[in-house]
């Protein structure tokens, strides 16, 4: 029997649009998610809807699910709940009202686990690339206390929030990494096009070239014979390198660690990863998920290997009887404010408030931290870019000065 059941349970479904005319001769549409035509056409027979159409569904395009996709779906979703919106048929406007067809596919697929008796959140478990623990656990806690509406308000506001981390993060790192792109492009074409040019014009000048344009022209020389070799060099580097850090555990734990240290970078890096440990850690307590339980999504979570081990050490003494305040200070980890503030938490009775105080008080450090650095980096961009590009040009234009003051003389 349950051999039978598992190999049944492995039929691949698609979904089918079907037209046809019912007993009375009017025509009808729908959509069925079986295994075959076969199996529309039977079902529609024994509905005494006669087939005249049977079309499978398909959703080919559409790219990938992004963290923007499942957050406006979860706010979608939440919104209809509130309103009294049934929830399959949430789903089914939800996921037939998106532009992306990856997203309706996910959406439907979730929405026929969900038919066939499936809980949401076991529905979600079955799709972790896009459904984290966090995600799966308050929705679970919805399920249980009743409370599924709110609960997905207050999941759609978290992913909101960090979802507006992560981009200021990025715009902040974006600016700086495209201007080296840029830089580095214009430094290969003036080298590669430009001072062979000028190296032709002295040839004719039958006199020492000074030390800096000699020095130019020597690189110019390595790019122009070996630029097939230097492009792949740096370009197959930067892959690797982001490679090798996606995949690699022990290369996350070493980037993280140094990232922390960078000066600007790393004090606006640890004031976000601050913000989503302390928002994460707010949310699940304020569903009414258990402390223990809580920390284990909340080391995901944080989005720095760094805090991540940490957390599991903050679970571990809080599973043992330390309460979380010291349990956080033996980390070494959190600012004196944090800790203090989750003190008065626990003493109040009112954790998730305080965290939630304290996410809102580092999400600000974050903006007006990106701000300030926005600010800054744009003068030191300009002067990096007016001391390459101007001395490349200084040492081009030198041999022509010292020409002219000849002629001068």
């Amino acid at each position: 029997m349950a051999t039978a059941g598992a190999k049944k349970a492995e039929v691949k479904e698609f979904t089918f649009l079907w037209e046809g005319k019912n007993r009375e001769g009017k025509l009808i549409r729908g959509e069925m998610r079986v295994a075959s035509v076969a199996v529309v056409q039977s079902t529609l027979r024994r509905q005494g809807v006669t087939a005249t159409k049977v079309k499978k569904q398909s959703f080919r395009g559409g790219g990938k699910v992004t963290e923007k996709d499942i957050a406006l779906f979860t706010r979608q979703l939440a919104t209809m709940m509130k309103a009294g919106v049934p929830l399959l048929q949430s789903f089914d406007i939800v996921g037939r009202g998106h532009a992306n067809p990856a997203v309706s596919k996910l959406l439907l697929d979730i929405k026929s686990d969900v038919e066939t008796g499936s809980s949401m959140s076991q529905a979600f478990r079955k799709y972790p690339l896009y459904f984290d623990q966090l995600f799966c656990n308050l929705v679970g806690a919805g399920e249980q206390a009743g409370i599924l509406d709110s609960l997905l308000d207050r999941l759609a506001t978290y992913k909101e929030k960090i979802l507006a981390i992560k981009s200021k993060i990025k715009s902040a790192l974006f600016y700086p990494i495209s201007i080296m792109i840029v830089a580095f492009a214009i430094t290969a074409v003036i080298m590669l096009f430009v001072v062979p040019a000028f190296k032709d014009v002295f040839k004719g000048f039958g006199a020492d070239l000074p030390a800096p344009t000699l020095f130019v022209i020597g690189i110019s020389d390595a790019f122009v014979a070996y630029w097939y070799i230097i492009f792949p060099i740096v370009i197959g580097s930067f892959v690797g390198f982001f490679y090798v850090w996606k995949r690699s555990e022990k290369m996350q734990i070493i980037m993280d660690r140094l990232l922390l240290r960078v000066p600007v970078f790393g004090d606006i890096i640890r004031k976000s990863v601050m913000a989503r440990w302390t928002r994460t850690l707010s949310t699940m307590f304020a569903a009414g998920v258990p402390l223990v339980e809580s920390l284990e999504s909340v080391g995901g979570a944080a989005g720095n290997y760094v805090y991540k081990i940490a957390t599991k050490q903050i679970q571990n003494e809080v599973s043992s009887g330390t309460n979380l305040t010291t349990a956080m200070q033996n980390t070494n980890l959190f600012p004196n404010m944090v800790t203090q503030m989750v003190a008065i938490g626990e003493e109040s009775g009112a954790l998730d408030s305080m965290l939630s105080k304290v996410a809102d008080f580092f999400e600000a450090e974050v903006d007006d931290a990106v701000e300030a650095m926005s600010s800054l980096m744009e003068p030191i961009i300009m002067v990096v870019l007016g001391v390459l590009i101007g001395g490349l040009v200084v040492a081009m234009y030198l041999p022509i000065f010292k020409l002219g003051a000849v002629v001068g003389h």
